[in-house]
């Protein structure tokens, strides 16, 4: 149900109420107050990759999109998005964003290798703003001679949207570039903060630099040696930033960093192998996880590991390549609270056999056999194996076993350079050259594969996300790496039910380590030169009031202008009354066509009545007419209010409470949505 206050201009309407009242003397108030929507994020919004801070790839509010009608019949490819470059950050989604001139609109957000970043609008092909992040007299960054990230390197990292800072909000980004004179070549790493509604720097972005004291003296940063692949992080005001080499040249060591969102100024440098090398942060483009209590966790590529320990159990001489880690953050300051890695950890980094080519995600909590909670992370690599690892206590290093909460060995067919998802208690998994694997948890212990897809993924596997209503209509997404491009539906159930497959529709070429971003009905897929929009072909399987807001705003779902609370038209009359009175939008309602009140005279009595005039009764909401005598209880039915009228046109409703000069009642108008 929606409500609109009539008396703070500060609050947002979301539905009309006129009111009479009586008392010493008649007074009227009628009249709708609206203030714009502020920037602020929405249930459906996608902010960060892999949809939140856990990475869990789950979007839950898909009220649209289900089994039932991603299909040939009625799903499809439904434009391209151009760029010009690749597209290795996941598009990010904004619903209800204000851009000058054009009122609240959804917005995805794209980045390239070619510094570029792109707001286009969400649902149609109209592009709002675009603009390049390169200093002046630079260029993007060659490939450094690894064809990893190739052939130019810009804005690798999937970026984080806050909604709350600033006017619009705010877009963070890290962008490479290089400048080129005729005695050097300087490379840069700059983390930019853009404004939503424009694309402008809030505030000078701030050039990557640091230092960290090892044994010998100091390390220093070397801007040339590294790429920002890992997603940035958002946590507690802070932007986290963490640092992968090129291929495997050295030489390089595991940077993570943190930047005041307001500012940009650093706020902490850790190292994990300050006083040894490699141990870079790749994670398959997969982001550092954060849980409620400021903990940071990801895996650790292969580098070195100090096998002799301290009294604390940890690396003696704080190395730790190739580990599953877990940082604090107390005081905005960075450090290794705790950490797990494997016995064979010495063989496998001679071997390249890195824990880190995947990323984790954290889960929610889950109770054992014996009723403990249990506040669980996973990563897999190389190896195949899945780890589990109990967020309270990481298991360490013991050259004897593995001490880790659970280990499902051979759990997959080929390495990891992917990142999983997790849905309604199933961990989903897409590793080289394997399926996409279904693991259903039981009791906080993870099981073998209950379904798996009908194909296998080349390399470098697939990272798949979810969409959802709830615990309901899962549906699983994951894109080939291919020539074209292909983009698969599976049923979250049952991974061996495959509900639809783009194979007829030629967006582009496949790009590794992309995952799908479902919003708001649509489905995006970024390519080597452009991002894939899809949604459904026909209006078919939508119901009335998914149909007036796709023809009204161009998408079925209830966000940004065409949100059930707002009022597009600025006249304080939300969406959901006018669908209800079948009135236009975004045209300003008249006085006559909204409902009035008055008072009429029954046997000798006045009563409070309320007329609602409509051009239309859709079936799919429901309008009340309700009353009160203090303005905090309301009723309605029989006992309360008279319905003198219910036609398609018009509605009249009497209080039941007759008007004294002792008695004040109130009446209004509520519309219900489906």
């Amino acid at each position: 149900m929606d409500d609109v206050l009539l008396s703070d201009s500060q609050l947002v309407a979301l539905c009309m109420k006129t009111i009479l009242s009586l008392g010493s003397a008649l007074s009227a108030i009628a009249g709708l107050v609206v203030a714009a929507l502020p920037a602020r994020a929405q249930m459906t919004d996608v902010l960060t990759y892999h949809n939140d801070s856990a990475r869990t790839g789950q979007t839950l509010h898909e009220e649209i999109l289900t089994p039932a009608n991603v299909n040939t019949n009625h799903f499809g490819n439904l434009w391209i998005l151009p760029t010009d470059g690749n597209v290795d950050g996941q598009p990010l989604y904004a619903a209800g964003v204000p851009i000058s001139g054009l009122g609240l609109r959804n917005v995805l957000y794209v980045v390239t290798e070619n510094d570029s970043v792109y707001a286009y609008d969400a649902d149609s092909t109209n592009l709002f703003w675009q603009v390049s992040v390169v200093g002046t007299g630079e260029t993007p960054s060659d490939d450094l001679n690894c064809g990893q990230v190739a052939p130019t390197i810009g804005i690798t990292s999937t970026p984080v949207i806050d909604r709350q800072l600033g006017s619009r909000g705010t877009l963070f980004i890290v962008a490479m570039s290089k400048s080129v004179t005729s005695n050097s070549t300087n490379y840069y790493h700059r983390l930019h903060a853009l404004d939503l509604g424009t694309g402008a720097d809030r505030v000078p972005p701030a050039t990557v630099s640091a230092t960290y004291p090892n044994i010998g003296g100091t390390l220093t940063f070397d801007p040339a040696q590294y790429t920002e692949r890992a997603s940035l992080l958002l946590l507690n005001g802070v932007i986290y930033i963490a640092f992968t080499s090129h291929c495997d040249i050295p030489p390089y060591n595991g940077w993570i960093m943190g930047y005041d969102e307001s500012t940009l100024a650093q706020t902490s440098v850790l190292n994990v192998t300050p006083n040894g090398s490699s141990g870079a942060i790749w994670m398959a483009g997969g982001g550092l996880c954060a849980d409620t209590n400021g903990n940071i966790y990801f895996l650790d590529a292969n580098g070195t590991f100090d096998t002799t320990l301290g009294t604390n159990g940890f690396p003696a001489q704080g190395d730790f390549g190739n580990a599953f880690l877990k940082l604090s953050t107390t005081s905005k300051n960075l450090a290794v609270a705790d950490y797990f890695a494997n016995d064979n950890n010495v063989n496998e980094n001679n071997s390249d056999g890195d824990l880190g080519s995947g990323g984790s995600i954290l889960l929610p909590d889950m109770t054992d056999s014996d009723g403990n909670t249990r506040q669980l992370a996973v990563g897999a690599g190389k190896d195949a194996n899945i780890y589990v690892v109990d967020r309270q206590n990481l298991g360490h290093y013991s050259s004897a076993s593995n001490v880790n909460y659970q280990t499902l060995s051979g759990a997959l067919a080929g390495g990891v350079f992917s990142v999983p998802a997790y849905f309604n208690g199933v961990l989903y998994y897409g590793a080289v050259n394997d399926y996409i694997k279904a693991f259903p948890f039981a009791e906080a212990l993870l099981s073998t594969a209950s379904s798996q897809s009908p194909i296998t993924f080349s390399y470098p596997g697939a990272t798949p996300s979810i969409s959802a209503n709830g615990a309901t209509n899962g549906i699983v997404w994951v894109t080939a790496n291919t020539t074209p491009a292909v983009l698969y539906a599976y049923n979250a159930t049952n991974l061996a039910l495959e509900l639809y497959n783009s194979s007829a529709a030629n967006f582009g070429v496949g790009n590794k380590f992309v995952t799908p971003t479902i919003a708001s009905a649509r489905v995006y897929v970024g390519t080597v030169a452009d991002v894939g929009v899809f949604g459904l072909l026909d209006e078919s399987t939508l119901t009335p009031i998914e149909i007036w807001r796709n023809t009204n705003f161009g998408n079925p779902s209830d966000v940004g202008a065409g949100a059930d609370g707002y009022s597009p038209a600025g006249d304080g009359v939300p969406n959901l009354i006018k669908y209800a009175l079948g009135l236009n939008p975004k045209t300003k309602a008249t006085s006559a066509q909204l409902p009035s009140a008055s008072i009429q005279t029954n046997a000798g009595q006045a009563y409070l009545t309320l007329t609602v005039n409509r051009t239309a009764d859709p079936s799919d909401v429901t309008a009340v007419v309700e009353v009160s005598g203090d303005l905090v209880n309301w009723a309605s039915g029989p006992t309360n209010t008279v319905t003198l009228t219910n036609t398609p046109t018009q509605l009249v409703v009497r209080d039941t409470v007759p008007l004294s000069q002792t008695v004040s009642r109130y009446i209004r108008l509520t519309v219900t949505g489906p």
